[in-house]
């Protein structure tokens, strides 16, 4: 067996608590899925600004009643301390921090309100995860931390400077990650996430991701934009992928993995224009006139980066991480997930 392989099949017979903030959201229900899925004890956090009870109830109706049972939720806001205390009840082995106010125009449009939820909520978490006792704070960084550095594949050790205020507080939660771990003892990893995409990611609202955004608005004969000429490029990541690094982050045994920041990609490079074609020929075999449609082009987004490619070398030498999905198998069962649920209620 692989390393992720050894690492669930241990965790199915040995029960563990963790808490996932966000647990509503895109990656946080998915998290939530494998691990009750594992027979792991699991307390979620949400607010529900951006997570949705639909996808707490499909969780609910995937796994078994007894799986199901093994899971409590608390509404909170990690901007209240209160609530984050309350949520971290004695006995929690892990915390899976996910819960972030995303999306770099949102950032751009609303800078105090994503600076209160991603640093004063993430110092908020820590706080409670200190006191907590906690053996490990796993969270959700961002490849916006390279900001404006050119180089290609882009490596943890080195970064230019944000390009937008949601990068400046992703890479706010890094400074005060490792300040923890020297002043407190928290042991912390940080998962750099190059454009997460899978099933339960919102195809809905201004600030919907690209890859469930184009799904949407195929199967519902809707106009696709893309941003500048196309050849924009980013590395792609599924969420099984996703969920792997979080539970190997969260449990690993090496000393020499903890306190890091690890990026969680395949180390591949997608144009715009190559997803734009594989999305809608796998929506044409659902609605056939759509293998014909041409996208529109406009402006480039402000403050985006150019290209994107990760280096994911660290994280499979340390973690032993080893990515089952790349794009075309991911967005695979992508497509089939948003057949099923575009303009439905799930």
């Amino acid at each position: 067996m692989n390393t992720y392989e050894t690492l669930t099949h241990d965790l199915a017979t040995s029960p563990r608590t963790w808490l996932i903030t966000g647990v509503a959201g895109f990656i946080g229900s998915n998290l939530l899925e494998t691990l009750l899925k594992l027979n792991q004890r699991v307390i979620g956090l949400d607010n529900f600004e951006t997570g949705h009870q639909r996808n707490l109830d499909l969780v609910k109706k995937i796994v078994t009643a007894s799986e199901w049972a093994q899971f409590t939720f608390k509404r909170g806001d990690i901007r209240n301390l209160e609530d984050c205390h309350r949520a971290l009840e004695p006995g929690v082995d892990f915390v899976l921090h996910q819960a972030a106010l995303g999306s770099v125009p949102r950032s751009l449009e609303d800078p105090i309100r994503t600076n209160s939820t991603n640093i004063d909520g993430f110092l908020n978490m820590l706080v409670a995860s200190r006191d907590a006792k906690v053996k490990r704070f796993v969270y959700a960084a961002s490849s916006s931390t390279y900001g404006d550095h050119p180089a290609l594949p882009k490596v943890e050790e080195h970064i230019g400077r944000p390009l937008s205020p949601y990068a400046v507080t992703k890479y706010v939660n890094e400074l005060y990650a490792d300040v923890f771990a020297r002043c407190y003892g928290l042991q912390t990893i940080g998962l750099r996430y190059f454009n997460v995409f899978g099933p339960r990611q919102d195809p809905d609202g201004a600030y919907a991701a690209v890859i469930p955004k184009w799904f949407g608005a195929l199967l519902r004969d809707e106009p696709i934009c893309i941003n500048g000429d196309g050849e924009t490029s980013r590395d792609f990541c599924y969420i099984a992928n996703t969920v792997q690094a979080n539970l190997l982050a969260a449990t690993t045994q090496n000393g020499d993995a903890v306190n890091q920041v690890y990026n969680v990609a395949v180390g591949d490079r997608t144009t715009l224009n190559e997803l734009f074609s594989l999305i809608r020929e796998l929506a044409s075999a659902v609605k056939s006139e759509l293998k014909d449609v041409t996208p529109i082009y406009g402006d480039f987004r402000a403050a985006d980066v150019r290209h994107s490619q990760a280096d994911i070398s660290k994280a499979q030498v340390l973690l032993g991480y080893a990515p089952t999905h790349r794009i075309a198998a991911g967005l695979e069962d992508s497509a089939t997930y948003y057949t099923a649920h575009v303009g439905k209620h799930v």
